[in-house]
């Protein structure tokens, strides 16, 4: 059950979205005032209805405060609604507006748009922060948005270019790269009969680094006379 929080000095409006909220099946809990509501705020609110026109602190200012703690979703409701108002209310962090007078099958769908739109985008953000971690066989972590790769929960003093081939096969898990590939993704550079050699002797070196036991690599695998890929 998602949790919002309601913040109306108007007693009987915020009792009305709060009854008509629960009918819709959320849990709700309500403030009077900004002060009151930065109380409630923490990590299990999912929505924040707010609105503006508010005694000591207002709305806009209530908003800016929870921008700088938390990432949820904020929907405005104000008799104030002339669009300086509603630019206002977008710059201080607000992602829907409704003018007041509205009707509760209004609110529920801005609701209901804005808690889907949030999750899509929560999603999201753990799918990237999903894709900066790859987890490889034999306790090897690799870390790619800070550089680092850990084995056994410890850090690898990997060279860039040691980093920079693990990255390539890891990322592409279960694609064959000739080592002409490697040597163009990795160096950036034209390949020449030399640079065969180059990519064996750093393939050498980091399986030292990464594998439990070299000769004998479970983790970068070499396909006979077509190259290397991590499974």
């Amino acid at each position: 059950m998602k949790k919002i929080l309601i913040v109306d000095d108007d007693k009987e409006i915020r009792d009305l979205m709060k009854r008509y909220l629960e009918i819709d099946g959320y849990e709700v809990v309500v403030a009077s005032d900004g002060n009151d509501a930065m109380r409630y705020l923490d990590e299990s609110i999912k929505l924040v209805i707010l609105d503006v026109m508010m005694p000591e602190v207002t709305g806009f200012e209530v908003s800016e405060a929870i921008r700088r703690k938390y990432n949820v979703p904020i929907l405005f409701v104000s008799a104030k609604a002339t669009e300086q108002d509603k630019f206002v209310g977008f710059s201080v962090g607000g992602d829907d507006y409704l003018s007041k007078p509205f009707s509760f099958s209004e609110l529920s769908l801005r609701v209901k748009s804005l808690l889907r739109r949030y999750i899509q985008y929560d999603r999201a953000t753990e799918h990237r922060a999903a894709q900066n971690i790859i987890n490889t066989i034999d306790s090897i972590t690799i870390d790619l948005e800070k550089g680092i790769t850990l084995k056994d929960g410890l850090p690898l003093d990997l060279t860039e270019r040691e980093f920079r081939i693990l990255k390539l096969l890891a990322t592409n898990r279960g694609k064959i790269f000739s080592i002409q590939s490697i040597y163009e993704n990795v160096w950036q550079d034209e390949y020449l009969y030399a640079s065969a050699n180059t990519v064996m002797v750093h393939i050498r070196n980091l399986r030292k680094k990464i594998e439990h036991c070299p000769e004998n690599p479970n983790i970068i695998k070499n396909i006979w006379g077509r190259g290397y890929k991590i499974d």
